[in-house]
């Protein structure tokens, strides 16, 4: 699903990253570790053709990274759901119509099935009963478990989490831990950076470890 060798990372032509090799298989949960700057943010933007691969080989869910076109990033970025910690919902569309927004943006057509499938990714993450909320009128538990449903509408092969508990207090970001946690279980892929080390004792997965411009495997 994902392998990189060599990879070197930049940004402003600044090396964040050097000598990557790493691969990922369908289904793990992988957590990326380090301190605020260490890459984790970078490595994964790469992962959505956000930040170019500057050197090294690079492919993930069949493109190559390397020579990915513009044209062809949409088409990568459906293959995934990306949850970011600052939840990213339109402020002024409701629950219902944040997400039909994403089905309509991804080139979904019949509005009977993209109702459907609002109401079953929101069915998934435990909130069939907020469509009509707006974000504002939601906890911040709530709002984050609408990005997870966000992210699940097309079906992603992998879900990408950016400290998505980082806003959240110890209970509600357990919820969402519960859920992320629950997703890998059915053969998605999650790969999760947080700076939280009681979420890797708990919930337990792969750990790749950010320092000094590289990436190792945890213990």
């Amino acid at each position: 699903m994902v392998d990189y060798k060599n990879v070197e990372l930049r940004q402003r032509e600044q090396i964040v990253l050097r000598d990557v090799n790493l691969q990922i298989d369908r289904g793990e949960f992988v957590y990326l570790l380090g301190r605020v700057g260490s890459g984790k943010s970078t490595l994964m933007k790469s992962l959505y053709a956000e930040v170019p691969v500057y050197s090294g080989e690079a492919s993930f869910l069949g493109f190559d990274l390397r020579t990915i076109r513009p044209r062809q990033i949409p088409y990568l970025r459906r293959k995934m759901g990306i949850v970011f910690q600052d939840f990213q919902l339109l402020p002024d569309r409701t629950v219902e119509e944040n997400l039909l927004f994403v089905l309509k943006a991804t080139g979904w057509k019949d509005k009977n099935a993209m109702k459907t499938q609002v109401q079953d990714v929101l069915s998934q993450v435990g909130m069939a009963d907020k469509t009509y909320k707006m974000p504002f009128e939601l906890s911040g538990g709530e709002q984050q478990r609408v990005a997870v449903a966000r992210a699940l509408l097309n079906s992603p092969d992998v879900i990408l989490a950016d400290e998505p508990t980082g806003n959240l207090d110890r209970e509600t970001g357990t919820d969402i831990m519960e859920l992320l946690y629950g997703i890998s279980k059915v053969g998605i892929t999650v790969i999760m950076s947080t700076h939280n080390p009681a979420w890797p004792e708990r919930y337990v997965g792969r750990k790749l470890l950010f320092a000094d411009s590289k990436v190792s495997e945890g213990e």
